[in-house]
């Protein structure tokens, strides 16, 4: 091979390490930018069963729809080695739509450390995330839990009377996720 073709073989691995370097750069920066884009799409959209992330106020003039019963069923998920026992008073209970109900979750710390953290919710069918409005709830908030501490946490819900009559059963699931240790 002459010198020139080595010259030019070179140059051309340089331009294409540098493409790639670019590439990556590229999709290491999309990588960032999906999680606040994927949550402003779910908020927008109400895709991924998203439910409300405050506590709305009940409205007073909501009218009980006695006609019909629904089937909300409870969930509960920690993420793997967290040191946490999670999970709902009752696993399913049958509303009216626009009936305000009262549940809880029990959380028991059974590591030896502090543990903070946030449960994240998501309502599933997707379509029914809009109609489950949740009037009070843990999810608001970061949690703290003492080593060995148990807590019952309140969940107030009502289930809006204006959901399709085709959905007879939702399911509220919360993961319980470790909040980010801060930096000092």
């Amino acid at each position: 091979m002459s010198a020139e073709a080595s010259t030019a073989l070179q140059q051309d691995n340089r331009r294409l390490g540098f493409r790639l370097l670019l590439v990556a750069i590229a999709f290491g920066g999309l990588g960032f930018a999906m999680v606040p884009l994927y949550d402003v799409i779910c908020r927008i959209t109400g895709l991924n069963g998203r439910t409300n992330a405050t506590a709305i106020a009940a409205d007073k003039n909501t009218q009980v729809d006695m006609t019909r019963m629904v089937n909300v069923e409870f969930l509960s998920h920690t993420m793997p080695g967290v040191g946490l026992e999670f999970k709902p008073e009752q696993f399913t209970m049958r509303v009216h739509p626009g009936e305000v109900m009262h549940t809880t979750y029990t959380v028991t710390n059974t590591s030896k450390e502090v543990f903070v953290g946030q449960a994240v919710p998501s309502v599933t069918p997707a379509v029914a995330a809009p109609y489950l409005q949740k009037i009070e709830c843990f999810c608001f908030d970061q949690q703290t839990f003492q080593p060995g501490e148990v807590r019952t946490m309140p969940v107030v819900f009502v289930i809006k009377p204006d959901m399709s009559r085709e959905l007879g059963t939702v399911t509220l699931s919360y993961t319980f996720f470790e909040a980010p240790k801060s930096r000092i």
